[in-house]
């Protein structure tokens, strides 16, 4: 049975209007990736730069990273993951490289949603991945992502 996930993320004034409150000082990014680290669901948090900010540590075990995510970029050459082809298992061409819902996300500042094939610990692993852009004051800092293991 195919697995469907769904989320929204409240506009940060109606938290406000029930009577939570949020450190000024404290960024959507910082929230983010809070929540982010203690998450059992495979999901990560990169900032405007491409680098991650935050990775649940399912996620890590499943790519079987041998050190510390964080503070890495995503992508490129030295990247936390490395995507690739559906046709061919090859690394994926730049150019589809910008299709991943994470970068997406930044470069639209809207949901995006997507299948990525990933290189992972035991083998490629496939994921429906669906990201979201993390905003302060109205400006994209950066984008939170979650992705579905596809079996």
């Amino acid at each position: 049975m195919p697995q469907h996930v769904e989320f929204s993320i409240s506009d940060p004034h109606q938290a406000r209007a029930r009577g939570r409150s949020q450190d000024p000082a404290e960024s959507s990014l910082d929230r983010w990736g809070a929540t982010v680290d203690g998450a059992a669901e495979p999901c990560l948090v990169i900032d405007a730069d491409v680098v991650v900010v935050a990775m649940s540590a399912s996620f890590e075990e499943m790519l079987g990273l041998g050190g510390s995510p964080l503070n890495r970029p995503l992508l490129d050459g030295n990247g936390v993951l490395q995507l690739l082809d559906f046709g061919d298992g090859n690394a994926l061409e730049q150019t589809e490289v910008t299709r991943m819902p994470a970068l997406l996300a930044l470069t639209s500042g809207r949901l995006a949603r997507g299948l990525v094939r990933i290189k992972c610990a035991d083998a490629p692993c496939t994921f429906d991945a669906i990201a979201t852009p993390l905003k302060d004051d109205g400006k994209v800092v950066g984008s939170l992502t979650f992705f579905s293991l596809i079996q």
